[in-house]
């Protein structure tokens, strides 16, 4: 029984570890992709905090439209100031970046 609640307790460890490295990637990417010059995760910069947006759209299925919206840019939906496009960002890099503000 012993054995077995180590090993429950070593694949917990080593799924919070992969789900902490995966953090660190997407977010070494937001950073490499320019996105943490307007955004960070607990407060609003020049566009809104991470946090915000991962809490605006909570259990919608909007990973598809937030992934279209960073590749084409916006505006009006969190103040004046419009994002620009970034046609130049990997569309699987955009999508490890939305995947991973939805899951904050």
């Amino acid at each position: 029984m012993r054995a077995l609640l180590l090993t429950v307790a070593a694949a917990g460890s080593l799924m919070l570890a992969g789900q902490a490295s995966a953090d660190d990637a997407a977010k070494a990417l937001a950073q490499k992709s320019g996105c943490l010059a307007c955004h960070s995760v607990e407060a609003k910069v020049v566009g809104p905090a991470y946090k915000d947006v991962a809490a605006k759209y909570k259990g919608k299925d909007m990973e598809a439209k937030l992934v279209a919206k960073v590749k084409a840019g916006g505006s009006g939906v969190w103040g004046p100031i419009p994002m620009p496009a970034h046609p130049q960002v990997k569309e699987e890099d955009i999508k490890t970046i939305v995947h991973w503000v939805l899951s904050l």
